[in-house]
């Protein structure tokens, strides 16, 4: 789906419209800059279409399909004392209908299958990385913690103690947020790598051990790509790398921007782990183990558009501007709970204390770069929402597009 664009800051968020899927319910919310009272904003439904009329005109959002307005439910909620100065809450219901097919993958655990060929991409500057590589078997890795409940299945020594499960030639091994693949001769002339660095602090830190990793980069634009875990072994990280089917001479599509990739892989990513493993809470790490984000997935079935104030009216939809600017559409998001594990407060510090003492939370491995990437990501979605939707208890509130 298109991308709205998002506005700066929080007190640019003219509109914000939350449609729930299972619910069949909506929430929508008006800045007081926009519309003054109730009776100012006038909902109505096309078809995959909300038309909301304000004192600066009307605007046309697009809804996907099979989602429509059901006509004459939208009403006026209140509001919370402290935002009632700023907000406009209305509440509403909508029909669904069912269109199959909808839920896309999202990233490349979804698109990899056995006995068909694929090249790999460098997902920064879409340089060729692997070309035709066909996988005899695509299999899943154990769960991430595999290794710690050997014990409690087996009754003698765990036989894969300090052992790596490492894929043959044509094998492509999927984990959590990675590949695993052998190298091939290809791999010399488009990836480099780098042994990392020792962080200062772990290198004094006697109870820790000392990590180093083989870092694999692109040799075009040096992004970081993932690890190289045995000599003949390489793990790419889905946020790194686009895969394709090899089709001919057909040219990759052009990527998307960064940080709509990111975005979406990591939602679908979120939302494949949490149908599997039935879980709802997931620890973002480094690969040294350092917890670095706590997300909590509230809602997977949200519709969410958000309008910067200087978008909501002021031209007729059909205008001579408005032919060439795309509508506004609202798009399938994750709705998220979520704590920075830095500069926590003391009530964020006890939750953290309290996700690792009771090991809440499936572990979501990136690199740090990746990880510094998701949560500027996250605050940016944050920052797009209205006042009272920021925070819930001691948790921010942010969405995560599909």
């Amino acid at each position: 789906m298109e991308r709205v664009e998002m506005p700066a800051k929080t007190h640019g968020v003219g509109l914000f419209l939350e449609l729930r899927k299972r619910l069949q319910t909506g929430l929508l919310i008006v800045r007081k800059d926009v519309a003054r009272s109730p009776a100012d904003v006038v909902l109505t439904g096309g078809e995959s279409s909300l038309q909301i009329q304000t004192p600066r005109g009307e605007l046309i959002l697009t809804l996907p399909v099979g989602v429509t307005l059901e006509q004459g439910s939208c009403i006026p909620t209140p509001v919370g004392d402290s935002y009632v100065e700023e907000e406009l809450h209305y509440r509403l219901r909508i029909n669904v209908a069912q269109i199959s097919g909808e839920e896309a993958s999202g990233c490349v655990m979804g698109t990899l299958r056995a006995n068909e060929t694929y090249c790999f991409y460098c997902q920064t500057c879409m340089t060729r990385l692997l070309e035709d590589r066909m996988f005899k078997r695509v299999l899943p890795l154990p769960n991430g913690n595999w290794n710690a409940i050997v014990d409690d299945w087996c009754c003698h020594p765990d036989p894969f103690a300090n052992k790596k499960l490492l894929p043959r030639a044509e094998d492509c091994l999927l984990g959590d947020t990675f590949l695993l693949l052998a190298r091939d001769g290809s791999c010399e002339q488009t990836l480099t790598e780098e042994v990392s660095p020792v962080g200062t602090k772990d290198s004094q830190d006697p109870k820790k051990p000392c990590h180093r990793l083989t870092l694999v980069s692109c040799k075009s634009c040096y992004s970081v790509l993932g690890e190289a875990i045995a000599p003949e072994t390489l793990k790419l990280y889905i946020t790194q790398v686009v895969v394709e089917p090899a089709v001919g001479d057909r040219k990759p599509e052009a990527s998307l921007e960064r940080s709509c990739f990111l975005e979406r892989t990591i939602a679908a990513r979120l939302l494949g782990l949490s149908n599997s493993l039935s879980t709802f809470h997931f620890s973002v790490q480094t690969p040294d183990g350092k917890v670095f984000l706590l997300l909590w997935l509230l809602n997977s079935d949200s519709i969410i558009a958000s309008v910067p104030e200087m978008c909501v009216g002021g031209e007729g939809p059909i205008s001579s501007s408005s032919l060439h600017t795309p509508l506004p559409r609202a798009a399938r998001a994750l709705k998220l709970l979520y704590i920075t594990c830095s500069n926590t407060s003391i009530q964020q510090k006890d939750i953290v204390t309290g996700w690792e003492v009771n090991v809440i939370g499936h572990p979501v491995v990136l690199p740090l770069k990746v990880c510094e990437e998701l949560l500027q990501v996250i605050e940016d979605s944050n920052a797009t929402l209205p006042a009272s939707m920021h925070c819930m208890s001691s948790y921010e509130v942010a969405y995560l597009r599909l």
